[in-house]
């Protein structure tokens, strides 16, 4: 079971990638990281689309969708239950480099 208490959005790779979203998107990411830090824990609500990605063991590698239509996501390590995000995009550029 998934559990996260905190977030940490202060990788510059995430902030980088964050200050290139427009407002739009922007807000849908705060409203979507919210959404995950309500639950706490797995299962997280269906509309984040919370997956594992594939072929990251070390360390591992998790996204969520930050958009209804799934165009963007954001992806993120939890270490000792704080989700440390690393970058947000669209879904074909975190699939390439999450």
């Amino acid at each position: 079971m998934v559990e996260i208490h905190k977030v940490d959005l202060s990788l510059p790779s995430f902030e980088n990638s964050y200050r290139r979203l427009t407002p739009d998107i922007k807000q849908q990411a705060k409203e979507a990281i919210k959404k995950l830090l309500s639950c706490g824990k797995s299962p997280f609500p269906k509309s984040l689309c919370f997956e594992k990605m594939k072929g990251y063991k070390n360390p591992n590698i998790y996204a969520i969708h930050i958009t209804p239509n799934n165009s963007h996501k954001a992806s993120f390590e939890i270490i000792k239950n704080v989700a440390v995000f690393r970058q947000i995009g669209t879904h074909k550029e975190l699939d390439r480099a999450p």
